[in-house]
C-alpha cells in the first residue's frame, strides 16, 4: 500500500512538472538593434544629483568617438565643482530666488568645458576625498546648502571681504567643495604631455558653439529660441522651439547620421521602469483594464504595473497633451541621459537606445530602451550637434 501511495505521489509530481514545462512562458520585451552609435562605458552617479554632468559628458565623450579622436573619460567632479560655485554665486546675487541645489542642465557642461576646460577622470575622481570610488553628496549638500542659504537669505547689510576685496563667503564655499570633491588641478600630465584644463579642452578639437538645445512647447513661438522655465536651467540658457513631430525628426536624423543625443526627460513616470524599459502604455486600448479610474495610465494601481512588462499599445500624445502635462507639473525635469541608437521590439514598435548613469542597473546593465511614444510625451529638451539637424529644420531655425 505504501509503495502504491509513493508511486501515485511520484506520478503526480511528474505530471505537475510536465504541466509546468508545457505552460507557456510570458514573453517580455525582445529588442532588435536597428542602428547603434559608439559610446563610452557606463558610469554611476550614485548618491549625487549630477545626472546633468554624467549625461552631458557621456554626450561629449561620444562626440569624440564620432570625430575619430579616440576614447576619453572626463572628470565629472571637475565640472561639478566649478558649476556649484557659479550656482552659489547666482543664488546669493538673487537673494535665494535662484535655487542652490545639486541639479543642473546640459548647458552647464557645454558652458563649463568652454569656460573652465576639461580634465581626465584620473585627476579628479568621485569619492576620493572620503575614501570611496563613487559620489555621495548627501553631507556635502547639507553643509553647502546651509552656507548659501545663510548668505542668500540672511539680513545682511553688506557682505564681508578680505583685504583684497574677495568675498569671504565665496572662499568658504570653495573650501567646502575642495574638502568634499577635491581641489581643481591647474596643470596635469596626460599621455606624457602637460596640460591645463583649458588647453586639454582645446586639444580635443571640440567646439562648444557647435551644440544646440531643442525643445517643443506651445507657450512660446515655434522656430524661435526661449529660456526653458525649469529650476535647473539656472544659467537661463535658450532652447530652440520645434513642433514635436519635427523634434522627433531630429532624434532620428541624428542617430541615423552617426550622432548621439543628450536627452532630458521625466523619469518619475511609472512607464519609466527600473528594469531598462521606458514606455507610455495606453490604458484605453488595453482590454484587460476596466473602470473609469484606469482611463489614464498614470493612475494605474501597483498590481497593474504588468503594463510595463511586455509590449502593449502605447499612447501617442498630441502637441496639446505635451503642453498640458508640462503646464500642470505632470511632466517634470527629472533626469539627463544619452540616446545613442535605435531598436525595435518584437511587434515592430520603435525605441531609442539610452545610456543611463545609474551603474549597471536593470536588465540591460545600465542601458535603457525608451519607446518613441515615451520620448514624444516626456522629453524636456535635447542637445545635439548642429550638423545633426535635418537641413530643412536647420534652415527654419536660422542655424548654419
Amino acid at each position: 500500500m505504501m509503495k502504491k501511495s509513493i508511486l501515485i505521489v511520484s506520478l503526480g509530481l511528474l505530471s505537475l512538472n510536465a504541466m509546468a514545462q508545457d505552460a507557456p512562458k510570458e514573453e517580455g520585451f525582445i529588442f532588435t538593434t536597428v542602428k547603434e552609435n559608439p559610446i563610452t562605458s557606463i558610469k554611476n552617479q550614485n548618491r549625487a544629483g549630477t545626472c546633468w554632468c554624467y549625461s552631458g559628458l557621456a554626450f561629449i565623450e561620444a562626440e569624440l568617438l564620432r570625430m575619430g579622436k579616440g576614447e576619453y573619460d572626463f572628470s565629472e567632479m571637475y565640472l561639478v565643482h566649478n558649476t556649484y560655485l557659479d550656482r552659489a554665486d547666482k543664488a546669493v546675487r538673487t537673494h535665494g530666488d535662484v535655487s542652490f541645489s545639486q541639479g543642473g542642465s546640459f548647458y552647464d557642461v557645454i558652458y563649463g568645458m568652454k569656460t573652465f576646460g576639461l580634465v581626465p577622470e584620473a585627476e579628479m575622481a568621485p569619492g576620493v576625498m572620503y575614501a570611496d570610488t563613487l559620489s555621495n553628496h548627501t553631507e556635502l549638500s547639507a553643509v553647502s546648502d546651509a552656507v548659501v542659504a545663510a548668505i542668500a537669505k540672511g539680513k545682511h547689510r553688506s557682505l564681508q571681504t578680505d583685504k583684497n576685496k574677495n568675498l569671504l563667503w565665496k572662499k568658504a564655499i570653495a573650501s567646502i567643495h575642495d574638502i568634499y570633491l577635491g581641489e581643481r588641478p591647474e596643470k596635469f600630465n596626460y599621455k606624457g604631455k602637460e596640460y591645463t584644463p583649458e588647453s586639454f579642452y582645446q586639444s580635443t578639437g571640440l567646439n562648444a558653439d557647435d551644440y544646440v538645445s531643442l525643445t517643443s512647447y506651445t507657450h512660446h513661438p515655434f522656430y524661435q529660441p526661449f529660456v526653458l522655465e525649469i529650476q535647473d536651467n539656472w544659467r537661463w540658457a535658450s532652447s530652440y522651439n520645434l513642433p514635436i513631430d519635427e523634434l522627433l525628426q531630429v532624434f532620428d536624423n541624428s542617430i541615423n547620421k552617426g550622432y548621439t543625443v543628450a536627452w532630458g526627460s521625466d523619469v518619475s513616470e511609472q512607464g519609466f521602469t527600473r528594469d531598462g524599459v521606458a514606455v507610455m502604455p495606453d490604458a484605453d486600448k488595453i482590454q484587460e483594464l476596466s473602470g473609469s479610474d484606469m482611463a489614464h495610465w498614470l493612475k494605474m494601481k501597483p498590481e497593474e504595473k504588468k503594463l510595463n512588462s511586455k509590449p502593449q499599445p502605447q499612447k501617442w500624445c498630441t502637441q496639446e497633451e505635451r503642453q498640458e502635462a508640462y503646464d500642470n507639473w505632470e511632466t517634470t525635469d527629472d533626469h539627463g541621459m544619452l540616446i545613442y541608437g535605435l531598436a525595435k521590439d518584437q511587434t515592430g514598435a520603435e525605441y531609442y537606445m539610452v545610456k543611463n548613469s545609474w551603474g549597471k542597473a536593470g536588465k540591460y546593465e545600465g542601458l535603457w530602451y525608451a519607446s518613441k511614444a515615451f520620448i514624444r510625451y516626456k522629453t524636456i529638451n535635447i542637445i545635439v550637434h548642429k550638423d545633426a539637424l535635418p537641413k530643412d529644420i536647420a534652415k527654419k531655425l536660422g542655424i548654419k
